[in-house]
């Protein structure tokens, strides 16, 4: 899963690939439709490798999210982000049952399948775990021999 460069700018629709950074800003592609834009330092952006979503237990990043669900639904897309509350809600729960249903609105999980469903039409997500996090492990085990 590679979502280290993707974003969501506050105020644009869709998610956007960073580029290029320059001085003062940065340039960005749309997923969407491929468009490059322009976006200064002041503009509100997320990086999505950043975001996490809060659990009993405390937080859990997106991109174990997008796992989750990529699971649930062997690689291919989630439930539309345009069905009601509710049902929003119960799959969700069976997706990551230990959310907090108290601070994760539903308002957020729309999004989070909204972006889900654009990340994997681009092959962006998938179940397997992301190599760079297996990586390192293999080098632990290594040093303690």
């Amino acid at each position: 899963m590679s979502i280290e460069k993707i974003l969501s700018i506050s105020g644009k629709p869709g998610l956007y690939e960073l580029k290029l950074q320059t001085r003062t800003g940065f340039v960005a592609e749309s997923l969407v439709d491929g468009k490059k834009v322009t976006v200064g330092l002041r503009s509100n952006v997320s990086l999505l490798s950043e975001i996490s979503v809060y659990t009993y237990e405390g937080e859990i990043r997106l991109s174990e999210v997008f796992r989750a669900i990529a699971t649930k639904e062997d690689n291919g897309p989630a439930l539309s982000h345009k069905e009601d509350n509710a049902k929003l809600e119960s799959y969700f729960r069976e997706v990551l049952p230990e959310f907090d249903e108290d601070r994760v609105y539903a308002s957020d999980i729309k999004k989070i399948l909204s972006w889900y469903n654009m990340l994997q039409a681009k092959g962006l997500v998938s179940k397997d775990a992301p190599v760079a996090a297996t990586a390192p492990a293999a080098e632990e085990v290594k040093a303690e021999e």
